[in-house]
């Protein structure tokens, strides 16, 4: 699976795809930064990526979800930082392992 990751998402949690089948991209590196949702999530789906993985809780309010590009992944972390998303990692695997639908889906931040 083409995994796409937002811009404010830390760059080096593209590294914990490496020993999984998904191919992962950030925002960076397409040399996308600072293109707008709407517009990101578009380019993400000409350019063949199946799902955009963000942190940002409030796209799915901003935006058209009955006319959403490809699926999307919000990873609903305490705070943006890279041992957060870690504590989602799995759970995040889990999700990709399944048949996704052009809709929002959220993951909640395991807790210890």
């Amino acid at each position: 699976m083409k995994v796409l990751l937002d811009e404010n998402i830390d760059v080096r949690f593209r590294h914990s795809f490496i020993d999984t089948s998904h191919k992962a991209h950030t925002v960076r590196d397409m040399n996308w930064q600072g293109v707008k949702n709407g517009k990101l999530l578009a380019l993400a789906s000409e350019h063949d990526f199946d799902v955009f993985i963000c942190v940002d809780k409030n796209l799915p309010y901003q935006q058209n979800l009955s006319t959403l590009a490809l699926p999307v992944v919000v990873i609903d972390v305490h705070k943006n930082v890279l041992p957060s998303l870690k504590k989602a990692f799995q759970a995040l695997l889990d999700l990709l392992a399944q048949k996704l639908e052009r809709k929002v889906y959220m993951i909640r931040q395991i807790t210890d």
